[in-house]
């Protein structure tokens, strides 16, 4: 797992400069300044100026940049204008193909190298919100997890995936659950991070929203596509394990280590069962705990 959390990743457009500052100090765990559906196709040039002035100025989170399709004519000249110091991340969207990321990570180490940059030191992440790219999914996972480095997680877009697939998204989002876990199932078999759960775009369901990412966290998800700095709070709350919790996970931690020193590897905490998977999620929700208080 990466040292930083991943709780809220907040999307602004990439030719919004007040929008692009503001989501740079919004509280979430990382800004994507958007160059794909945000901004319009007469602008789609101009706003990588923009992004990259965005990029340089001060903020509390990392800074990744959504580059247009693999498909457009957009792409590369994305890629070759934000590629630098101060960028943290790419994020692909509509992957469907292992050669596309391929390609990519091709092009981005390139460039690291022409520009003095470490290798793979910039993270490429990919979101899959087409019925080929789900279909493709298992496909698509090996072959992140593949560009170690490169790829650590995968997100899912439900708008898209709505359109491409042509179902209704509810508040309830109960026609996703299948894809939501699927893609879940998928990173961990590839041996990826939890991936990214989808946005949520209407703003004024507040209660279905905070839903929404309640039904991530029990799903296995580690954060959030977010598009609006409101969002930000709830989320980063519900991806964060509560004070209680991890307070327990750490008298679990104790007894069992005290047990374990005298030859016991299953024991009662707290009326509890504990063995050694019990402890492991334990250790990785104080873990966390910990990068969240990091990040504070």
């Amino acid at each position: 797992m990466t040292t930083a959390p991943n709780r809220t990743f907040l999307f602004a457009p990439g030719d919004h400069p007040r929008r692009a500052e503001k989501v740079m100090m919004s509280g979430a765990d990382a800004a994507i300044l958007d160059l794909e559906d945000a901004v319009a196709v007469s602008a789609k040039v101009a706003a990588r100026d923009a992004v990259n002035a965005a990029l340089d100025r001060p903020r509390d989170c990392r800074g990744f940049v959504r580059v247009n399709g693999f498909g457009t004519q957009w792409c590369f000249g994305d890629i070759h204008a934000v590629i630098g110091p101060r960028l943290d991340g790419l994020v692909l969207p509509k992957l469907e193909d292992p050669g596309e990321l391929v390609a990519v990570d091709w092009m981005i180490s390139a460039l690291e190298r022409e520009r003095g940059l470490p290798h793979r030191g910039i993270e490429v992440m990919p979101i899959l919100e087409t019925a080929t790219g789900m279909a493709r999914l298992a496909e698509l996972a090996r072959c992140a997890a593949s560009l170690v480095g490169r790829v650590k997680r995968l997100c899912f877009g439900a708008g898209d995936y709505t359109l491409d697939v042509g179902i209704t998204w509810g508040l309830a989002e109960t026609e996703l659950e299948s894809v939501r876990a699927h893609m879940v199932v998928q990173s961990r078999a590839a041996g990826l991070e939890a991936p990214i759960d989808t946005v949520w775009i209407e703003l004024r369901e507040m209660e279905a929203f905070r839903a929404s990412c309640a039904r991530g966290v029990q799903l296995g998800f580690q954060g959030k596509l977010c598009i609006h700095p409101d969002q930000i709070p709830v989320a980063n709350a519900a991806f964060s394990p509560p004070e209680a919790e991890v307070a327990k996970a750490r008298r679990i931690i104790a007894a069992f280590a005290e047990a374990e020193a005298k030859g016991l590897a299953s024991i009662q905490v707290e009326g509890r069962f504990v063995d050694y998977p019990i402890v492991d999620r334990a250790q990785r929700l104080v873990a966390l705990a910990e990068r969240i208080a990091a990040r504070r």
